[in-house]
């Protein structure tokens, strides 16, 4: 059985950080996004929520479910359907983690044996399938043929996302526009239709709406980017992630493109034959990361992320203060402060 973790906790010798304190403020919806969790992940089939089970439990801070209960909560909502479709925006991030890690061929998710392998890639896959399906079934429960067309379409996008970067992988030719149209899919997307069903369940008007998809959006392309930099980053290891899996994978990030641009014809044939050809030796990732330095590819990767950032952070202006709305500001900034 999955085991939530308690984000409210403070930490032994230190102040909350900006999630731990946004979840604070929605901990009693959250605790209700867990039960949701935990009773609709349940099946007979009784590999599905045992799967099921070991990757929720091992699944990060929760941020996109807690930035759709905050929404909801800034726009004054005081129903229960953002519970629901908390829960769901959850189910849909755990499929595609399921998905990614087997298309990945991934050992590793957050510091344990990943579901698929434990499992195999078959089970894994499947799994996945079925938290998609629940994911469904919670998104029409409010009754929003609004909330059913976002969450919906981000479901498409998300896929749409995944597989561009399994077309751009390995192609040192994939230009920042093409990348960016891969992190808008796979990641940003549902940061943003996690945030705006908040202000549609609240009934508020259209460009409240627009506003929070907006913070979403940029929140989420910020996000990203800070995770392809840290992940040549020593960071990883304090985050339970090994460095270099991009590198490893050949996945084209910006940190990549940046290096390949403004290095020479040697460097560039460095780059395709690590990233294209696929032929790493064990001194390459640390000669990948010597680059991206001198190049400036990891400190750039990192403005960019700000400067996403900023726009997140004008989108909430439109608001009035609130304590959500503070909170959702301070956000940003923490997962941008990942990177530094």
């Amino acid at each position: 059985m999955a085991v939530v973790v308690n984000l409210d906790a403070e930490r032994a010798g230190r102040e909350p950080d900006a999630l731990e304190r946004l979840a604070a403020l929605v901990d009693a919806d959250m605790a209700r996004v867990n039960q949701i969790i935990l009773k609709q992940m349940q099946s007979p089939v009784a590999l599905i929520p045992e799967l099921a089970g070991h990757i929720i439990a091992a699944g990060g801070k929760r941020l996109r479910p807690i930035l759709t209960l905050a929404a909801a909560r800034m726009c004054g909502y005081r129903g229960e359907h953002h519970q629901t479709l908390a829960a769901c925006v959850e189910f849909i991030h755990t499929a595609t983690l399921l998905h990614d890690d087997v298309v990945d061929d991934s050992a590793l998710r957050r510091g344990q044996d990943s579901a698929n392998v434990l499992w195999g890639n078959k089970p894994s896959v499947l799994v996945g399938d079925f938290l998609f399906s629940r994911a469904f079934q919670l998104m029409v429960m409010p009754g929003s043929l609004r909330v059913l067309e976002i969450l919906s379409g981000a479901s498409a996008v998300i896929a749409e996302g995944e597989v561009l970067q399994l077309i751009t992988s390995n192609d040192t030719a994939t230009t920042e526009l093409a990348y960016l149209e891969v992190i808008k899919g796979k990641t940003a997307a549902l940061f943003s239709a996690a945030c705006e069903v908040g202000a549609v369940i609240a009934e508020r008007p259209k460009t409240e709406q627009e506003a929070l998809s907006s913070y979403g959006l940029n929140l989420g392309i910020a996000f990203q980017l800070i995770d392809d930099a840290l992940d040549y980053s020593a960071k990883q290891e304090a985050l339970g992630k090994t460095v270099g899996d991009d590198f490893r994978e050949g996945k084209i990030t910006l940190p990549v493109i940046l290096a390949f641009l403004r290095g020479g014809a040697e460097e560039r044939t460095f780059w395709q034959r690590v990233m294209e050809a696929q032929e790493q030796r064990p001194e390459d990732l640390q000669e990948a990361i010597g680059l991206m330095t001198r190049h400036g590819a990891l400190k750039d990767t990192v403005a960019r992320a700000a400067h996403y950032g900023a726009m997140a952070k004008d989108a909430l202006g439109i608001f009035k203060d609130s304590p959500e709305k503070r909170a959702l500001t301070e956000v940003v900034d923490f997962c941008i402060q990942r990177g530094h």
